[in-house]
């Protein structure tokens, strides 16, 4: 209290205020106020005793020590981040604040802003000289590409944490039964550390594609062993990406600053690394509706090209023939590849109504020629040395082959061939007339 307040007369002695006038008890009050105000913010060290919650959410408790106790107070709205750590009676803390006066009962109190456990201020100094080493070489710099599609996760945690039940919680919603790999290991305690280091090179080994270290919320006290060296070896060592998701959104540990990628919990973590199944389901959906469409205009333009192929067939018949089945068995050989059933057999049915088309005009083609071959025929039957035959002609040659045009060609004696409409006759000539 401000030693000028008050000024001591020897005994009997009254008190006199300043400008020698007798303060009110409010004066006094408001005097006494502005001095604690005026010491700022302590660090006050002491054991926790008479712990109290209020109907209203207010943490009220005292600190000791041999000879002397103050009143603490944590109001509801700054419970969340005063105290980090379960406080029970009898601890040994450090509580930061400021002094403040209760008017109506003329008592003061410490308002705490945040409560440590004593000798957690050494943790955190010896946390951030590793912190700084760390960084200096390099390690807080690595930042590996997750993998989008993992064959095998690797899932460092003790199953039985409710940061597991998260995680397959997780899985459950994105994509049931995605493979995972679990490595337990206990996440909490002195020796927790060295075997979170070994279970992170355990899974590292196992072949898994990414790994993820994980727990749920606590204290910072439940949370130091992911602020120990062997887990931030362990985890700058593995040979795939290492996901972290300790804590809550506002805790930030040693492991979270090697790894490759920091999860705010354990289910945003399994956020990051299970696929989302439905959304890939509705990106391939979309996806085979593009290739439909450029299937179709594909086709479009194959059909296209055969019509007008098919308009250019001429004279050579054949020719055109060859280079639209050429086209056709490309065309073909290309729906093949690309094998959407339906599709190939709409392109089918399309195909066999060029081929009809085709044929049909190829008929029409060949139609004048085989008109011309028609008439060739019946002049040719017309004009037969075998027709005059069938009405009773006949023709006669010597056995050479010689055509007897009259009788002079043939002296008595001389052997004939008669041809006849049926059957042919031998004879000499006997006589010429």
């Amino acid at each position: 209290m401000d030693s000028d307040l008050f000024h001591e007369r020897g005994e009997g002695a009254q008190p006199q205020a300043f400008g020698g006038r007798v303060l009110s008890v409010r004066e006094l009050t408001r005097a006494v106020h502005k001095s604690l105000e005026g010491l700022g913010r302590l660090a006050i060290e002491g054991e926790v005793t008479q712990i109290k919650r209020a109907a209203a959410g207010h943490l009220y408790f005292d600190l000791k020590d041999l000879d002397a106790k103050v009143s603490c107070a944590i109001w509801r709205s700054s419970l969340s981040t005063a105290v980090r750590f379960d406080l029970k009676e009898g601890a040994k803390v450090i509580a930061h604040g400021k002094l403040d006066v209760y008017a109506p009962r003329g008592t003061y109190s410490l308002i705490v802003q945040r409560l440590e456990q004593k000798g957690i201020g050494e943790q955190l100094a010896r946390l951030e000289a590793l912190k700084a080493e760390l960084k200096a070489l390099g390690w807080f710099d690595r930042k590996r590409p997750l993998p989008v599609m993992p064959r095998m996760i690797g899932l460092v945690t003790s199953r039985d944490t409710a940061a597991l039940q998260d995680f397959l919680r997780t899985r459950s919603l994105r994509w049931p039964l995605y493979p995972v790999r679990l490595a337990h290991t206990p996440v909490q305690g002195a020796a927790a550390a060295a075997e979170i280091a070994q279970a992170v090179r355990r899974i590292d080994a196992s072949g898994v594609d990414v790994i993820v270290v994980c727990r749920g919320g606590g204290s910072l006290e439940d949370l130091w062993c992911f602020n120990d060296r062997l887990v931030a070896e362990a985890i700058h060592a593995a040979s795939v990406p290492v996901v972290t998701g300790v804590g809550h959104e506002t805790d930030t540990t040693l492991a979270d600053l090697v790894a490759d990628l920091r999860a705010h919990t354990p289910t945003d973590a399994a956020q990051t690394v299970i696929p989302d199944r439905a959304r890939l389901l509705v990106e391939l959906e979309r996806g085979w509706q593009h290739l439909e469409t450029a299937l179709e205009h594909a086709l479009e333009r194959r059909e296209e090209r055969l019509v007008r192929i098919g308009g250019r067939l001429g004279s050579s018949l054949q020719a055109r023939l060859e280079r639209a089945g050429t086209v056709l068995a490309r065309g073909a050989a290309r729906l093949e590849r690309q094998n959407p059933s339906l599709r190939l057999a709409q392109q089918r049915a399309r195909l066999e109504q060029l081929g009809l088309r085709l044929s049909r005009a190829a008929a029409r083609l060949c139609e004048p020629a085989h008109r011309r071959l028609a008439l060739c025929e019946a002049t040719l039957q017309a004009t037969s040395p075998f027709r005059v035959l069938e009405r009773g002609y006949s023709i006669t040659r010597t056995l050479d082959g010689s055509v007897l045009k009259s009788a002079e060609q043939a002296a008595p004696g001389t052997p004939i061939e008669t041809i006849l409409h049926k059957g042919r006759l031998i004879a000499r000539v006997e006589e010429q007339r």
